[in-house]
């Protein structure tokens, strides 16, 4: 499952649906209303639909498009999975994609500190994020950090 080739693809494309979300809605300074919420819900289906029959992601990589939203307590999107139901790849990529939001700048709001993304991590664990992903991720988090510091450096 995780040797698939195809997760790398839907690492990289995971959000590839927003194409078809209004710029109003992604570019907004503010909280989105409810009917900005449900379309702006829709990007990973419009993604995987987008994706569908595309060799280089069938597999795990295109559960990953459809999936990276779903939450470990079953409140996620777009269809509620819980816990093992939730494809192994999407559990994985929750986390690293959260931390990516949470330290980047947004319309919305202005990115956390590491370790305020971190422990925002930490507070999901059981919620939002499989406990077993969270443990891994707490095991690197500080070289992890610290790789994500060189290659700013770098860049």
């Amino acid at each position: 499952m995780l040797d698939d080739p195809s997760l790398e693809y839907g690492f990289l494309l995971h959000d590839i649906g927003k194409i078809g979300i209004p710029d109003s809605i992604l570019e907004k300074p503010g909280p989105l209303n409810s009917d900005e919420v449900r379309r702006m819900q829709r990007h990973p289906l419009i993604g995987a639909e987008l994706l569908a029959g595309v060799p280089l992601l069938d597999g795990e990589g295109l559960e990953v498009v459809r999936c990276h939203h779903e939450r470990w307590d079953g409140r996620g999107y777009p269809f509620g999975l819980a816990k093992e139901e939730i494809p192994l790849g999407a559990r994985l990529f929750a986390v690293a994609d959260a931390l990516d939001a949470m330290t980047s700048d947004r319309p919305y709001r202005r990115p956390l500190s590491w370790q305020a993304a971190v422990d925002e991590i930490l507070t999901g664990n059981g919620s939002q994020f499989d406990p077993q992903v969270v443990r891994a991720f707490a095991l690197r988090a500080d070289r992890l950090h610290r790789t994500q510091h060189d290659l700013a450096q770098t860049a």
